[in-house]
């Protein structure tokens, strides 16, 4: 890709991340229970119906594992974090391979001037 597209891609990336909401790492899970009720729905043999669904956030922060219950009417708000989270991992990192790229080309054009100005004197 050429430098000056690439500047360019560099100064739309960070145009985007301005737009980025609310974010949290994580996942987003949703688990059924069994309780150890005698006689209850989700103890049936034949049709065990179970308990649910219930949403379990998991994530890790600073070395640190976290989970917590998502109540459902919260699910929409926390998945748009997510999904928020996912999209500024995926940009940083992008703008990451750019800045290298840029770096490595700007290196190369000094290196190529210094020879030059070597060869010249």
């Amino acid at each position: 890709m050429q430098l000056e597209k690439m500047k360019i891609r560099v100064e739309t990336i960070k145009r985007e991340l301005q737009q980025i909401g609310s974010m949290r790492p994580g996942s987003l899970n949703q688990q059924f229970t069994v309780c150890g009720r005698q006689g209850c729905r989700c103890q049936d043999p034949d049709q065990p119906k179970r308990h649910g669904p219930y949403f379990q956030l998991s994530y890790v922060h600073h070395g640190k594992s976290t989970t917590q219950f998502i109540q459902k009417p919260l699910v929409p708000v926390v998945s748009r974090q997510l999904k928020y989270y996912k999209r500024f991992r995926a940009l940083t990192a992008e703008w990451v391979d750019l800045a290298l790229a840029i770096a490595k080309q700007e290196l190369a054009a000094d290196k190529a001037r210094l020879k030059a100005q070597a060869s010249s004197a």
